[in-house]
């Protein structure tokens, strides 16, 4: 054992031998010794340093391969995520273009119904009467004219995730309600054009009863009506083919309307309203008779109707009374003026209740029945002229039965 250490302590002092380093300064010299123990423990840790550096070089270059496959497989995820937001912004692009069609296909449709809208407002001014006639009575509660939504409501709302060709057929059946609304409006439009003629040829179905020519009505049937703007439905780009049929049709509509507003209001301002009060009987009609005076051949210009002494004379029809009072054979009587061109006489009357200027209505009483004039018992004797010419009341009254029922 002995042996052992003194053998490694003589390899100890051969391979490190003390050393001393001396160091001069200002004359004085210093040293350091350094023993083989010391320099043992430098030498080992010297070479411990050295071969922790072999270590983690190896190391380093052993986890290398593993390195690059992470960094591989993080330049792959980023490529793939900038693929996705490659994808989103084009669908993002796609998306922001369709709704930029669909809000463009949005105003159009809405610039068209209003436009639509208007001239239909021309339409329905003419169905004002009491038999008005409106979008529901002709086609039921489902139509509608006006598109009262917004862009969103136009189709079902999708996800962002939704393929690109479902939004293409959400626009196709936008366009396809509006093609929808299109064919109501139409089919409003040729309902309102079969009523209207329906209406106008009652009118003049009427007007024809009462003797005067519907050419006679026709001659004083001043020309005009709504008017139907083609600008109304001008658009940037010019009027379409469809635009301008719409307007036509329309304006087809209009005079349709017109006329049959100009018949039905000429009705309502024609005497064809019964002129007693009461019940009543014809004691002697119009035209050629035996007088009752003198016994010879005489043109009767009206019809006498016979109730009671007293009884209601009226008004057949709305106007202006330019006669009330004494006149040579007629005894007391009143003259209406009616529009256009008409006017009615009531003769023979116990008394008179109006005076000239009067504004009177249908059914209005005038006076009362009597026999004042030339007369021979109480009676009315009741006229209608038109245009200086003496017609048939008869035929007036037989017209206001289809006109004044019940």
């Amino acid at each position: 054992m002995k042996d052992m250490q003194g053998k490694a302590n003589s390899w100890l002092e051969k391979t490190f031998p003390e050393r001393q380093i001396y160091h001069r300064s200002g004359g004085t010299v210093k040293y350091i010794s350094i023993t083989p123990r010391q320099q043992m423990l430098a030498a080992g840790g010297a070479a411990l340093a050295a071969g922790w550096c072999v270590f983690a070089t190896v190391s380093v270059l052993s986890q290398g391969p593993k390195l690059s496959a992470r960094s591989d497989a993080l330049d792959r995820s980023e490529a793939k995520a900038q693929r996705w937001v490659s994808e989103a912004n084009a669908r993002a692009s796609t998306a922001q273009s369709l709704l930029e069609e669909r809000t463009a296909a949005f105003q159009n449709a809405t610039q068209e119904f209003n436009q639509r809208l208007d001239n239909l407002k021309v339409i329905l001014t003419g169905l004002s009467s009491p038999e008005t006639i409106d979008a529901t009575s002709l086609r039921g509660n489902n139509s509608s004219f006006l598109i009262e939504a917004s862009i969103e409501e136009g189709a079902p709302r999708q996800s962002r995730s939704t393929p690109i060709v479902n939004a293409s057929l959400e626009v196709a059946g936008f366009r396809a309600e509006i093609d929808r609304l299109r064919e109501e409006t139409n089919t409003f439009l040729d309902d309102a054009e079969q009523v209207a003629v329906e209406r106008a040829e009652e009118a003049r179905g009427v007007l024809q009863l009462t003797g005067v020519g519907i050419g006679r009505f026709e001659e004083q049937r001043e020309l005009g009506g709504p008017l139907v703007q083609l600008t109304a439905l001008n658009t940037p780009d010019g009027l379409s083919e469809d635009d301008i049929q719409f307007a036509n049709r329309v304006s087809k509509v209009a005079a349709r309307l017109d006329e049959m507003r100009y018949y039905e209001d000429l009705i309502e301002k024609l005497p064809l309203g019964t002129p007693i009060g009461v019940a009543s009987r014809e004691t002697s009609g119009y035209g050629l008779r035996t007088d009752p005076f003198n016994r010879r051949p005489a043109f009767h210009a009206g019809m006498d109707m016979a109730a009671y002494r007293g009884a209601p004379i009226v008004a057949s029809g709305p106007g202006k009374v330019t006669w009330a009072g004494p006149r040579s054979g007629y005894g007391r009587l009143v003259e209406i003026e009616h529009a256009p061109g008409f006017k009615t006489r009531y003769g023979h009357l116990l008394r008179v209740n109006v005076k000239v200027g009067d504004e009177v209505q249908l059914g209005t009483q005038l006076g009362s029945m009597g026999s004042t004039g030339r007369s021979t018992g109480p009676h009315l004797h009741y006229e209608v002229w038109f245009r200086g010419k003496t017609y048939n009341p008869v035929n007036f009254l037989r017209a206001g039965q289809h006109v004044h029922k019940g």
